[in-house]
């Protein structure tokens, strides 16, 4: 596992000790940046469910300013806090050990807004439909932001989840990625 692009392109990454989490593969790190980006000019990301914070961190090595890391393992926190500071990134990120649905509830507090929103939860605990409606409610996607979900390539997620919009679906063997973003023309 490595940073694939970007200032810090072939750093490699620590994964998270155990098995509780299930690190993004390079291969497809690669063709989720290649759909959304590939490079950023700027702009502020959301790594929900972080694990070793290879998507968060790969995004700030293409440009993004800041990424917000969420994992609720105090492991995980442990490896995206040492894969930052391998790359020297740590004044680019915050990181919070927190539940993703109590992690989002502060951010709409907080009234932040991203651009860039990363949703790769554990496969047995999928609830990407149900985030997808509270991120959209709360107001937490900027208008011309994008969701990345990372699934189990057999979960079919919806074509629209209140405003947002599937806007691609693609199949990597056992992993799913679809991408969604708000509907044009349905602001209040």
């Amino acid at each position: 596992m490595r940073v694939v692009s970007g200032k810090n392109k072939g750093i490699p990454l620590k994964a998270v000790p155990g098995n509780s989490t299930r690190p993004t593969t390079d291969k497809v790190k690669e063709a989720i940046f290649n759909m959304i980006g590939p490079y950023f000019q700027g702009g502020e990301g959301l790594d929900l469910f972080a694990g070793s914070g290879g998507l968060g961190i790969e995004a700030l090595s293409r440009g993004l300013d800041l990424v917000i890391f969420v994992d609720k393992e105090g492991k995980a926190i442990h490896t995206i806090k040492e894969n930052l500071s391998i790359c020297k990134l740590d004044s680019q990120a915050e990181v919070f050990r927190n539940d993703a649905e109590r992690a989002l509830k502060a951010l709409q507090k907080r009234e932040k807004s991203f651009d860039y929103i990363f949703l790769d939860p554990p496969y047995k605990k999928q609830q990407l439909e149900k985030m997808l409606t509270f991120i959209d409610e709360a107001g937490l996607l900027k208008d011309e932001g994008v969701i990345v979900c990372e699934h189990g390539s057999e979960i079919s997620l919806p074509k629209a989840v209140n405003r947002l919009q599937q806007v691609r679906h693609e199949k990597y063997g056992i992993i799913g990625v679809s991408i969604y973003s708000l509907q044009k023309g349905t602001e209040d």
